[in-house]
């Protein structure tokens, strides 16, 4: 059966890949983002029902976390557009270990809708299409927390679960937590990465305070310090989050991805082998 789904944060890391899926299921998708037609911006509840509009399911990410402040009565907004508008369905992905994610996963169980929720660990591709990419380039991974454990998760293996559970209903009021098959250390992540792209890479441990520093000697908001301060603080130093799970193995009949096979995939796609970006 083919659906009309609403991909929000379509452009991202796990909705690009999720929106490819389902639009090679056959499904309709549309992808909402400020410069999708018509536009959604979690910044503007009056662009939520009008991208809501004629669809049967959505799958729900929000920007830049469900931590920050707002995302509470964002998801609120949303979920009680979506009910308005009629959806069957809505997936919500979510943070493993995020105290702040769960209190937004009740407010979706609590919607009327029906819902799956999918609690993702910290990304592989952290180190390949997000903040960690320039530390990689540049043969330097300076990060805190350098003894947590962390069962880092594909993003592929993120958007085939979504995938599914979205157009399944046997996986209705579930959570699934999706991790990779190892706990590896910020260390042992790097020295995977760098025997793979064949070139040495530094891990160096450092204190969070540091790492904050850092952010704002690059000229990063504060709101995206506070973050990332959080992310690594509450998170990764929470050891339920440092839990392996074998929920992509129950959903998707195959192991979850390793972190080598992840490293052999990005070396072949070239994106280590670009140049730092240079600032004046």
């Amino acid at each position: 059966m083919e659906h009309n789904i609403l991909v929000i944060g379509g452009t991202g890391k796990t909705g690009s890949r999720v929106a490819k899926r389902l639009t090679q299921q056959g499904h309709q998708v549309s992808i909402g983002s400020r410069k999708g037609t018509p536009s959604f911006d979690w910044a503007d509840p009056s662009t939520y029902a009008q991208a809501l509009k004629g669809m049967d399911r959505a799958y729900i990410v929000y920007y830049p976390d469900l931590a920050v402040p707002g995302a509470r009565d964002a998801i609120n907004a949303l979920t009680a557009a979506a009910l308005k508008e009629g959806l069957e369905k809505v997936v919500l992905l979510s943070g493993k270990g995020e105290t702040e994610a769960e209190a937004c996963e009740q407010i979706v169980a609590n919607s009327g809708l029906n819902y799956t929720l999918v609690r993702a660990s910290w990304f592989n591709q952290n180190f390949s299409e997000g903040a960690f990419l320039d530390f990689v380039l540049a043969g330097q991974v300076a990060l805190p927390m350098a003894e947590a454990e962390i069962p880092f998760v594909d993003a592929g293996d993120i958007a085939d679960v979504v995938a599914k559970v979205l157009v399944d209903d046997s996986f209705n009021s579930q959570t699934i937590t999706v991790t990779g098959p190892r706990k590896m250390t910020f260390g042992e992540a790097v020295e995977a990465m760098s025997k793979g792209i064949g070139k040495p890479i530094h891990f160096q441990p450092i204190s969070i305070e540091e790492f904050k520093e850092g952010m704002k000697g690059a000229g990063l908001p504060d709101s995206y310090v506070w973050l990332f301060g959080y992310l690594f603080e509450e998170v990764l130093g929470n050891t339920d989050n440092q839990v392996i799970s074998h929920d992509i193995e129950k959903v998707l009949g195959r192991p979850a991805t390793d972190f080598d096979a992840y490293v052999e995939k990005t070396v072949a796609s070239g994106v280590w082998n670009q140049s730092i970006p240079q600032t004046i």
